[in-house]
């Protein structure tokens, strides 16, 4: 049984995404003056992107569980584990937590399609919070 509220989900699946849209950075040293780059670096993957901030505080502000319920979820999508293990998914996410858990699902590539996988996966979507300010 899920137990993290699905809209702390999508509120992650939309943030990732945007995150994911990031690309490498082109200039490492910009100018001071954003319009003279035509606005590039909003695009660009700093290490100290807001977005990736953000990010990395929501899941640290999770309890324990919901960390440990999180990356259970990701497992899921991502087909490590099926609906059926959930209960295996979640042990093994116990076992791996640590202080790191928010740099661990960071660095996922795909981390808000997993996300998305595993709420589907309980027949749970993002579709109903879209409309609402996430």
């Amino acid at each position: 049984m899920l137990t993290i509220n699905p809209e702390k989900v999508c509120h992650i699946v939309v943030k990732a995404r945007a995150f994911d849209a990031k690309e490498q950075v082109s200039d490492p040293s910009p100018g001071s003056n954003p319009s003279d780059d035509r606005m590039a670096d909003v695009l660009e993957d700093f290490a100290d992107d807001p977005t990736r901030q953000e990010l990395l505080e929501f899941i640290r502000s999770l309890d324990t569980d919901e960390q440990i319920e999180l990356v259970a979820l990701c497992w899921l999508g991502r087909a490590t584990y099926t609906l059926g293990e959930w209960e295996e998914a979640l042990s093994e996410a116990e076992a791996a937590h640590n202080e790191r858990t928010a740099e661990y699902l960071l660095q996922l590539p795909l981390l808000a399609d997993y996300l998305e996988e595993g709420l589907a996966a309980f027949g749970e979507s993002c579709e109903k919070f879209e409309s609402r300010n996430l």
